[in-house]
């Protein structure tokens, strides 16, 4: 069984009572980091926050069938007073447990379901290759993220793509999308950068980061930019979920060499996954 598959099935089993991420990861027998990361990539959500929704949307479903007593059901998913309920129902439903039972629920969507592999967002991915990566420094324009937000990192690239070429101390043309920092509330930072020298004097307002000799595991995508979404998805949701690599919380990258066309968003792109040595 997949960690991430012992993961749900603990959750799913135990989402009313108090258990914590250590509690996840430890049935999953992976670090905080790795389920975090994986999960995160599949569902957009946080650990937590999907363990919430659940709950929630149990109560949710308990209301909907007509339960008269809203403290018990509060007290069936974990809270323990009406307030605490209340407030967290409010936050994720936008509407009281009364006013759903009464009324129905306002937005279907923020119904929290059962965890399933998107099929459709699997991509057949080639082996990685290992490969022990030198010290890069990458200076470029940065951001914060999370899986539900990062549909605007093309949007950095494009404010980025006229300082290419004009960077202080740039070295060669190829350049790199790092995403590092990675919360376990599924937030990043990310950088649109280049390479520079250590000594760069850098503009006003451009980022940089120093990456460290590291082992990495690198993916290959060769299908069109837009499609890139697919080939994360599936390093997240399926090569590490069924592979002995570890990722690690160290910083990794997107890197558009010569073989990746950046007008036509056609070409090779690889993806540098940290892992242990």
């Amino acid at each position: 069984m997949q960690f991430i598959e012992r993961a749900i099935w603990f959750i799913e089993t135990r989402f009313a009572e108090e258990i914590t991420l250590d509690d996840i990861a430890g049935v999953g027998g992976v670090s905080r980091f790795h389920l975090s990361r994986s999960f995160g990539s599949m569902t957009g959500l946080p650990v937590m926050a999907y363990v919430r929704g659940r709950r929630l949307t149990l109560a949710a479903q308990k209301l909907l069938d007509g339960a008269p007593d809203i403290l018990a059901v509060a007290l069936d998913v974990g809270y323990n007073s009406h307030e605490a309920f209340t407030r967290a129902f409010r936050d994720q439903f936008g509407q009281t447990p009364e006013h759903l039972r009464a009324h129905g629920i306002a937005d279907p969507k923020l119904l929290v379901e059962p965890l399933r592999v998107d099929e459709t967002l699997l991509a057949d991915l080639a082996e990685p290759r290992i490969v022990d990566g030198r010290q890069l420094r990458i200076a470029g324009l940065s951001g914060r993220y999370s899986f539900a937000t990062n549909h605007s990192i093309p949007a950095l690239w494009q404010k980025f793509a006229p300082h290419i070429g004009h960077v202080p101390g740039q070295r060669g043309q190829v350049t790199y999308g790092v995403t590092a920092d990675f919360d376990e509330d599924c937030s990043f930072g990310y950088i649109a950068g280049v390479e520079v020298s250590p000594t760069a004097d850098l503009d006003a307002g451009m980022a940089c980061i120093d990456i460290p000799v590291q082992r990495y595991a690198v993916f290959a995508h060769g299908g069109h930019i837009s499609t890139m979404r697919r080939t994360a998805y599936s390093i997240w949701a399926q090569y590490f979920p069924n592979s002995d690599l570890i990722p690690t919380r160290g910083a990794g990258f997107e890197r558009y060499g010569p073989e990746h066309d950046s007008f036509t968003g056609h070409g090779l792109v690889e993806v540098w996954v940290p892992i242990v040595a």
